[in-house]
């Protein structure tokens, strides 16, 4: 592990960080899911209402155990780092940490979602651009090797509904929070082009109806209940279902951060991750209307 890229970890009110961690150097890893060449050395951790201070103390001792050292200053966090992993639960919290971080010339990787807000996630994009910071931000649910498959059989369909669960989140907009995976995968299958959204909240989560052009159309459907990712992919000839395998969604995921701290363009172009957020922050605003919203980016 003497070469490996030296990374800083923002954020500890998340499980991310803690398992992200694990794949890098935990000696009880499962081969299998073990990412070389990667290589935590400090965390940050700060007060959150999305992790008590017992959990946050719980996670901060399991890092300790794989020599990251846990600190309450960012500057410290980041002063012996190659490149930097915003792993920070609380989506307003993004916009403050990225501005900081974008001061250091390093590499960055923003954990979904973007931002809280769509303003807030352009404001990121502005901010990356002025200080010529490479970065990306994505739920590892772009990149699970089933909605990849489906993609592949199925690449320019006419429908596309996927499936996620939706928590409630303690601080903000609990569709931005969770729903990112779900609305993710639609954006990944469908590509970029949408128009309108119409989300209906209900007992049982949330519905959404994603309107493109050339009659083409999205369903995402968020639920309190179910904790299954998957979906299915249409056009006028065939139909490719699909459901997610969740067992290596960290590793994946962390292969792709992987090869980007080592040079590789970003895996997400950047109106993706916009579109992502446009569609996130269109379903928030109708759901609270009960109207249709238009897709703003």
């Amino acid at each position: 592990m003497n070469n490996a890229i030296k990374v800083a970890l923002i954020g500890l009110d998340t499980s991310h960080t803690v398992e992200f961690a694990r794949r890098m150097q935990a000696p009880d890893c499962p081969p299998d899911q073990k990412v070389s060449g990667l290589r935590a050395t400090a965390c940050m951790r700060f007060p959150t209402p999305f992790q008590s201070k017992e959990g946050l103390d719980d996670r901060q001792k399991i890092l300790e155990g794989w020599g990251i050292r846990v600190t309450p200053s960012f500057e410290e966090a980041v002063s012996d780092c190659d490149a930097v992993m915003l792993e920070i639960n609380d989506p307003a919290r993004h916009l403050e940490y990225f501005a900081r971080a974008t001061e250091l010339g390093k590499r960055v990787f923003l954990d979904k979602p973007l931002a809280d807000t769509l303003a807030s996630g352009q404001e990121i994009a502005r901010i990356a651009a002025a200080k010529k910071t490479s970065f990306f931000s994505a739920s590892s649910l772009r990149f699970v090797p089933q909605l990849l498959k489906a993609c592949d059989e199925l690449p320019k369909p006419l429908l596309a509904s996927t499936y996620g669960p939706v928590g409630k989140a303690p601080a903000g907009s609990s569709i931005v929070w969770y729903g990112v995976h779900a609305f993710e995968m639609l954006q990944r299958a469908m590509g970029r082009g949408a128009q309108s959204v119409f989300a209906r909240a209900d007992d049982a989560g949330v519905a959404a109806v994603v309107r493109y052009p050339e009659k083409r159309r999205g369903v995402v459907e968020l639920s309190f209940v179910s904790y299954a990712y998957g979906g299915s992919l249409r056009d006028d000839k065939k139909i490719v279902p699909f459901v997610n395998d969740a067992s290596r969604l960290y590793s994946d995921l962390l292969l792709q951060i992987r090869a980007f701290f080592r040079g590789a363009p970003p895996p997400v172009a950047q109106e993706d991750t916009l579109e992502v957020m446009a569609l996130l922050d269109a379903a928030q605003r109708s759901a609270d209307s009960g109207r249709e919203e238009a897709v703003k980016i």
